[in-house]
């Protein structure tokens, strides 16, 4: 059980820090001022929310690795992070979709890990629950606006949403490690948040006028340690301090 639980703390972690460095990336580049710091903001909250997963994690682990170990150096297939949350930033509208279809799992997956069977996991839910449905609502409302706006910010809208949904199958994923967690009352099924999921995007794409792309193959193995091709460059920029200069003290 205590390796389960490692794994499971750990791509949270590793979802959230990802996310986070994809969102800092924005910082100074975004399309206003006020989304330059928007974004940079819910970067942070999920390197906050990073932070408190690596920590637990490490304590689990018993090894003597804290956050800054368990993020900065490890190699590329030790993560277990989604395949969304890795995909680059691309145009705004990449970003807003995929920072939308994120936190629309988010929500109802920090509400039902509220319940867990594990108190310190259950007191990082309570937290991020406030955090993820900010942003949800952030990202829903550009959804909207580029969606029902213009030819051109209409069509960018349709074109990241269908760039994207192939990534978002992984989600709802269930392993032998998940599905021991979720039968001693600790992890979160995500099978039963699929229905809220659907319901979520269908309703904000329906008011953006955007359509939902059609089922099909869904792209899959960050869990296991297989990532895309973007992932490497990510850690490379990432993890470069920490890399370059071991064990260094500000």
């Amino acid at each position: 059980m205590k390796d389960q639980l490692f794994a499971y703390v750990l791509r949270l972690a590793d979802d959230a820090a990802i996310l986070g460095q994809r969102l800092g990336e924005w910082c100074g580049h975004a399309p206003t001022l006020e989304e330059d710091i928007g974004l940079a903001n819910i970067g942070l909250d999920y390197i906050g929310q990073a932070r408190a997963l690596y920590t637990y994690a490490g304590e689990i682990e018993g090894k003597g690795r804290d956050e800054d170990q368990l993020c900065f150096l490890r190699h590329e297939r030790e993560f277990s992070n989604c395949l969304l949350v890795e995909q680059p930033n691309g145009d705004f509208a990449e970003t807003i979709a995929r920072e939308f279809f994120f936190a629309a799992f988010m929500l109802p997956f920090w509400t039902r890990l509220k319940a867990s069977r594990d108190e310190t996991l259950a007191a990082i839910a309570a937290k991020a629950e406030k955090e993820a449905a900010y942003h949800l609502r952030h990202s829903a409302e550009w959804v909207i606006r580029l969606g029902d706006g213009t030819g051109e910010s209409h069509e960018r809208m349709q074109d990241a949403v269908e760039a994207l949904w192939i990534y978002t199958g992984e989600l709802f994923e269930v392993d032998d490690t998940l599905a021991t967690l979720i039968a001693d009352g600790i992890a979160v099924d995500p099978e039963p948040i699929r229905t809220e999921w659907r319901e979520t995007v269908a309703r904000v794409l329906s008011e953006a006028t955007l359509a939902i792309p059609e089922e099909g193959y869904a792209q899959t193995g960050g869990r296991s340690g297989i990532h895309t091709e973007h992932f490497g460059h990510l850690l490379s920029e990432m993890q470069y301090m920490q890399r370059a200069y071991p064990g260094l003290k500000w």
